[in-house]
């Protein structure tokens, strides 16, 4: 998996900077911390937008 890091930014957790790491997993993209190890995700527009707003529910079972 290909790393690119983002010049200028500053770890939200550790406050370390020039550590985080921009790499992408089925779709997602995911920002990692080298040093301290903190993740974050962004998922695409079109995923984002499927999201319903203020919405908890976590799965809907059928029986």
């Amino acid at each position: 998996m290909k790393k690119r890091f983002i010049a200028g930014a500053v770890c939200p957790k550790c406050q370390a900077m020039d550590t985080m790491a921009l790499t992408k997993e089925n779709d997602v993209e995911k920002v990692t911390c080298v040093s301290c190890g903190e993740q974050m995700t962004q998922p695409e527009a079109q995923v984002e937008k499927a999201v319903r707003e203020h919405e908890q529910v976590i799965g809907v079972f059928k029986q």
